[in-house]
C-alpha cells in the first residue's frame, strides 16, 4: 500500500499529540452507503462489486480512506445497522470474496477501507441473542434482560422495567414470551443492546474485530460506540427499575423518558475503549479507528482521542449538526451561522493541545447540507452554497469526511409523501408523534422530514443523466430501493467530472490542499469575529505561515467584518488567493470594496 498522493507531515508539525504523526492527519475520508452507491446485478440495491467498479472515480477525486456503511449479514431492519452475523457479507451486497476483491483493488490504488461496526447492539436474529433467550444458556447474560415490573402482567402496558422510550419510537423494552422477560433496545426492537458489563461479550467482540483486521481491513468506524456503557447502581439495576438507587428522568411529550442521559458516555466507556485498543489494535500499524459519539462533549473528545489515553483516534460529535433543532429532533428552528460557529469553535478549542477532530456536515444520518442550511432552489445558488460549506468544513483542523455525492452538490430528496420514505426512524417518528402522541401536526412533521430526514442522504448516487442516474441500468426490471432524485439530470458525476468550475473540481482542490499544505492539515485554528451574523472567519497558523479563511454563509451579500478588513488593509493580490468559491479576481475585488457576494468564500495566504 502507498500513501497515495499525500505529503508526509514532518515530525516538527504537531497533529494529535502522537510522534510520529499518524498517517491520517492529512487524509480525507469518503463515506459510502453501499445500498445507494452502485448496483451491478440489477436488483435495485448497491453492492460491493459496484464499489469496486467506481474505485478509479474515487482515486481521481483524491480521497484516502473509504468508510463503508455496514455490509454484514443482516435482516435489514435498519439498513444493515442490525447485524445478524459479523463475519459474513449479506447476499444483498455480495460475498466475502467480493469483499476481498474490493480490499485488494482499493489497496492497489492506495485507498484504505474502514468498515462500519455496530457493537452496542446486534440484530435479534443474531445467534448470540437467540441463545440468550434461554436463561440456562451461557449467553443468557449477553443482553440487558429484565423481568416485568412487580405487580404487572408480563407483556402488558406498564409492565416494562422502566419508562424508557426508544429513539426509533415506542418503548425501549420488548417482551420475549420464550424467556418471559424484557430486553432493552435503545433503537429498533430488532436491535437488542449488548451487555458490555459481561467480559465474555467484550472478548467475543474483540475476536471478531481481530478477524476482520487480519483479513486486511484498515480499521473501523464504530456506530454509537459511546453508548456501550450504561449507568447502573451498586446492584446492577438501571435507573427507574424497581428498587434502583438511581431515579429516572421525567416522562416527555411522547409518553416515555429518555435512556440517553444514562446510556451515553457512561461510567465505563474509557475502560472499555482502552481495553479494545489493547486487544485489537496494539502492535498493528496503518489503521484508523473512529467512533460515533452520542452524548460526548468536546472536552471529553479531547480525552478519548488523546493518544496517551489509548482509546480512539477520532470521534464524531453531534452538537454542531443539532443547531437547527430544538427540544426534539423534529422541532426544527432556523439556521443561524453564529450557532454553528460556536459549536465548531468548542470542538476546535478542545483538541488544541491533544486529541483530534472529525469534520463533517453530511453522512448517512444527516440530510444534504446544501439543502439543509443552503439554497438549492437554482443551479447557481446550489453550486455556490455547496462550495461555501465545503470550504468552511475542510479548512478547519481535523480530518474531513465527505459523504457520497456531497462532492457533486447533491441535494435533499424533496419527498412530499410518507410513502416515499424507507427509513425506519422517519416512519416510526411520524406514527408516534403525529398519530399516537399527537404532539406534532402532520404538516409540521412532513416539513421536518423533508428537511432533516435521513433518507435525504440515501437516494441513489447520481452518476449520470440516465433513467436511474447510472446507479443501476436504465433498462433494469427492478427499480432502485428508494427513488432517484429527479434532479440527477442536472446534478451528476458525468456533467461535473471534466468541468473545472464544478463542485466536483472544487472538492478536488480542497482535498489537494489538505494533502499538501501542513498549515491547513494541522495548523492552529483561531476564530475571528465570533458574533458576525453572516461571515464565518478564522485563521490557520503554522510557524511563520498564516492562512485566512472567510466564508459568507448566507444567500445575501455581506460586509467584510471590521477585524478582517483591518487585517487586509493593505489589499490582497490575486496571487494570495489560494481558493475562492467564485474566482481569484472576483474575491480580490470583493475584499477591495469590503463586501462579499452571497456564498462567497475565500482562502487567503497572508
Amino acid at each position: 500500500m502507498t500513501d497515495f498522493n499525500r505529503s508526509v507531515l514532518p515530525d516538527d508539525v504537531r497533529s494529535n499529540g502522537a510522534t510520529p504523526n499518524p498517517w491520517w492527519a492529512n487524509a480525507v475520508v469518503y463515506q459510502i452507503y453501499p445500498r445507494s452507491f452502485q448496483d451491478t446485478n440489477g436488483d435495485g440495491i448497491g453492492d460491493l462489486k459496484g464499489i469496486t467498479s467506481r474505485l478509479d472515480y474515487l482515486s481521481d477525486l483524491g480521497v484516502d480512506v473509504l468508510w463503508l456503511s455496514p455490509v454484514y449479514k443482516s435482516p435489514q431492519d435498519d439498513n444493515g445497522y442490525d447485524i445478524s452475523d459479523y463475519q459474513d457479507i449479506d447476499p444483498l451486497f455480495g460475498t466475502l470474496e467480493d469483499m476481498d476483491e474490493l480490499l485488494a483493488e482499493a489497496h492497489k490504488r492506495g485507498l484504505r477501507i474502514v468498515m462500519d461496526l455496530v457493537v452496542n447492539h446486534t440484530s435479534d436474529e443474531h445467534a448470540w441473542f437467540q441463545a440468550s433467550r434461554d436463561k440456562d444458556d451461557p449467553h443468557a447474560d449477553w443482553y440487558w434482560w429484565r423481568p416485568a415490573r412487580p405487580g404487572h402482567e408480563p407483556g402488558t402496558p406498564g409492565a416494562e422495567p422502566n419508562r424508557w422510550g426508544s429513539y426509533f419510537g415506542g418503548s425501549a423494552w420488548q417482551y420475549d414470551p420464550k424467556r418471559g422477560e424484557y430486553f432493552l433496545h435503545q433503537y429498533s426492537k430488532k436491535q437488542p443492546d449488548l451487555n458490555w458489563e459481561n467480559p465474555e461479550v467484550r472478548r467475543a467482540v474483540y475476536r471478531m474485530m481481530n478477524w476482520w483486521m487480519d483479513r486486511g481491513i484498515d480499521g473501523f468506524r464504530m456506530d454509537v460506540i459511546t453508548q456501550i456503557s450504561k449507568t447502573i447502581d451498586a446492584n446492577g439495576r438501571l435507573p427507574g427499575e424497581e428498587g434502583s438507587e438511581i431515579a429516572d428522568n421525567p416522562v416527555g411529550e411522547e409518553g416515555y423518558s429518555s435512556p440517553f442521559p444514562f446510556c451515553s458516555d457512561g461510567p465505563r466507556v474509557d475502560e472499555f475503549l482502552a481495553e479494545m485498543r489493547r486487544e485489537v489494535f496494539e502492535g498493528r500499524e496503518g489503521f484508523m479507528n473512529v467512533g460515533e459519539a452520542p452524548g460526548v462533549t468536546p472536552d471529553r473528545n479531547e480525552h478519548i482521542t488523546d493518544p496517551k489515553n489509548g482509546e480512539l483516534d477520532m470521534l464524531f460529535l453531534f452538537d454542531h449538526v443539532g443547531v437547527d433543532q430544538a427540544a426534539s429532533k423534529w422541532d426544527v428552528v432556523p439556521f443561524e451561522v453564529r450557532n454553528l460557529r460556536a459549536r465548531m469553535a468548542d470542538q476546535q478549542a478542545a483538541v488544541k493541545n491533544a486529541g483530534w477532530a472529525s469534520l463533517f456536515f453530511c453522512n448517512h444520518d444527516q440530510p444534504r447540507v446544501v439543502s439543509r442550511w443552503g439554497n438549492d432552489s437554482d443551479r447557481e445558488s446550489r453550486e455556490l452554497g455547496a462550495k461555501a460549506f465545503g470550504m468552511l468544513l475542510h479548512m478547519h483542523r481535523g480530518t474531513p469526511y465527505i459523504y457520497e455525492g456531497e462532492e457533486l452538490g447533491m441535494t435533499n430528496a424533496h419527498f412530499t409523501e410518507l410513502g416515499q420514505y424507507r427509513d425506519l426512524e422517519a416512519i416510526n417518528a411520524y406514527r408516534q408523534r403525529v398519530e399516537e402522541a399527537k404532539c406534532q401536526s402532520p404538516e409540521s412533521m412532513m416539513a421536518a422530514l423533508a428537511l432533516i430526514g435521513r433518507d435525504n442522504a440515501r437516494t441513489p448516487m447520481q452518476w449520470d443523466a440516465s433513467k436511474y442516474a447510472g446507479f443501476t441500468a436504465a433498462d433494469t426490471a427492478v427499480e432502485p430501493w428508494i427513488s432517484v432524485n429527479p434532479n440527477h439530470v442536472e446534478i451528476n458525476a458525468v456533467e461535473e467530472f471534466d468541468d473545472p468550475e464544478s463542485v466536483y473540481s472544487f472538492y478536488k482542490k480542497l482535498i489537494a490542499m489538505r494533502h499538501n499544505n501542513a498549515t491547513i492539515a494541522t495548523g492552529e485554528w483561531n476564530l475571528l469575529d465570533a458574533e458576525d451574523e453572516q461571515v464565518y472567519a478564522f485563521t490557520r497558523t503554522g510557524g511563520d505561515d498564516t492562512i485566512l479563511v472567510i466564508v459568507n454563509v448566507s444567500d445575501k451579500s455581506a460586509d467584510v467584518p471590521a477585524r478582517i478588513a483591518d487585517l487586509l488593509a493593505d489589499g490582497v493580490d490575486e496571487s494570495q488567493i489560494l481558493l475562492s468559491t467564485y474566482d481569484a479576481m472576483h474575491s480580490v475585488k470583493s475584499i477591495a470594496r469590503g463586501e462579499l457576494a452571497r456564498w462567497e468564500g475565500v482562502v487567503i495566504q497572508l
